[in-house]
């Protein structure tokens, strides 16, 4: 599957409507199908991510937990698969057990959740359910009902990821007290975390340094991956991966321009955790997915990402370390050294401490510390369900860009330009490499992400497994 759009419509292209399968590869087969619910209610949080102002972590959570509703709602209309937080206790009979009143369960269960995670869509929310045929005031509790069950399971879920740690109910506030070292315009520390004032004047704060504190899905605590600690700062390890950085961004080619931008998710897009979730839904394209089969690929594939968030957030804050931007600055200052001078002027020699990655001036750098990185974590962890899922690593997608479409550089590419993934890994390795393009991320926080990624797929991939196959009991905590 190829595409052709700017960035931003490719990421939140509608999932709404049928649609031709072709050249996907994989077992796709071509023709015209209807896609699941369970696709659909994806796409709506993807619009819903796109249109608010929710940061990476939180972003996976909301995708974890209306993939969770969905999947408990869907498991009381199956004869083994029990619900992650009242088990078996919701489940029909057999004769009930039909597409119809699965397909009424999980959107009534995705409706309350993302009502609950996004208010301020509910305009869309009402429109998918009407679209759908679903009356959104009704509020039955009534289990024998699948419009009760949905609502139900909701209901559990939400009582209990409101005191997960997120802090949702007030906004995701810190509860920790962090406080930078470092100010925008002032380095005491080079070795730590530092704000930073963008070209729009915007200067956000750290988000989510109580990332690490929100209970996982399968994870047994928040670090108990963590990674090995970084380079230090300072040592040859540490300014190997400075130059590195510096000689990346100063000979960037079309192509690697566009990777970094492509994977950049950045504001107003549907984030990293949800790009997995666009790779998600090209499988299900691909392989013709049906409704049970969507359901369980999307609960593991939202699960993933959010668990990755909270493990990748406890490194975040338990190293705290400078992003390149300052590194590079600090390091390089007095040296001349090649920058990004922004769009139309490409490259250009400055002091090393003026220096810009390949980013756009309005969003420098994320607003959280560099290792490790998120993207490379989010990614991994998505690639191995999608590789455990298919049984197989093989990917098949493909994304065409036009001339001009960048908007970091004026006239990049200046020819057409096609990504394309033959691998789950091989995406996510690209995923990773793209921060690294665009001046992010070192290389220890990207690689050390992936396999924190990876980590934390299997882990959640075997959770799922007992939810699934009904082993496992409803969890407690």
């Amino acid at each position: 599957m190829s595409t052709r759009i700017t960035r931003r419509a490719f990421l939140a292209a509608s999932a709404a409507a049928p649609f031709v399968i072709s050249g996907c590869g994989g077992g796709g087969g071509g023709g015209t199908r209807t896609r699941s619910f369970s696709h659909q209610w994806t796409q709506t949080i993807l619009d819903s991510v796109s249109a608010t102002k929710l940061g990476p972590p939180m972003t996976a959570r909301a995708i974890g937990m209306v993939a969770t509703a969905i999947f408990d709602a869907w498991a009381a209309y199956d004869p083994i698969a029990i619900g992650t937080r009242l088990g078996g206790q919701l489940r029909r009979p057999l004769a009930e057990q039909s597409i119809t009143n699965k397909q009424i369960a999980i959107s009534f269960a995705a409706y309350r959740t993302l009502l609950d995670l996004f208010p301020t869509e509910k305009p869309r929310f009402d429109t998918m359910m009407s679209t759908l045929g679903y009356n959104p005031l009704d509020i039955s509790m009534d289990t024998t009902t699948p419009a009760g069950i949905g609502n139900k399971v909701a209901a559990e879920l939400l009582f209990f990821r409101h005191t997960d740690g997120s802090n949702q109910l007030n906004g995701y506030a810190d509860t920790t007290g962090y406080v930078p070292v470092n100010t925008p315009d002032s380095v005491v520390d080079p070795t730590k975390w530092q704000p930073l004032r963008f070209a729009n004047g915007a200067s956000p704060g750290y988000i989510a340094p109580h990332w690490g504190l929100v209970i996982p899905f399968a994870l047994s605590t928040p670090s108990s991956l963590r990674p090995v600690p970084p380079p230090v700062y300072g040592t040859p390890t540490y300014l190997a991966q400075t130059e590195a950085v510096v000689d990346l961004t100063a000979h960037l080619d079309d192509t690697k321009k566009v990777i970094a931008e492509y994977w950049a998710d950045g504001p107003k897009t549907v984030l990293p955790p949800g790009h997995c979730q666009i790779f998600g839904q090209f499988v299900s394209d691909r392989d013709n997915h049906t409704l049970d089969q969507d359901v369980k690929l999307f609960f593991m594939l939202g699960n993933a990402v959010m668990d990755a968030g909270i493990a990748c957030w406890d490194a975040k804050r338990a190293y705290n370390t400078s992003r390149p931007f300052t590194a590079i600055r600090t390091i390089y200052a007095g040296k001349v050294i090649p920058s990004f001078g922004g769009p139309g002027v490409g490259i250009q020699m400055v002091d090393g401490s003026q220096w810009y990655p390949y980013q756009s001036r309005n969003f420098i750098t994320p607003p959280f510390p560099e290792y490790v990185s998120g993207h490379s974590t989010f990614t991994a962890a998505g690639a191995e369900i999608l590789k455990r899922f298919t049984s197989s690593d093989t990917c098949g997608f493909s994304a065409s860009f036009p001339v001009g479409w960048s908007t970091f550089e004026t006239g990049i590419p200046s020819a057409p330009v096609t990504l394309s993934w033959s691998t789950f890994s091989e995406a996510a390795d690209q995923a990773g490499m793209s921060r690294q393009y665009g001046g992010i991320h070192f290389q220890a926080g990207d690689f050390e992400g992936r396999k924190l990624g990876r980590l934390v797929g299997t882990e959640v991939w075997n959770m799922a497994q007992g939810y699934i196959r009904g082993t496992n009991p409803a969890r407690k905590a």
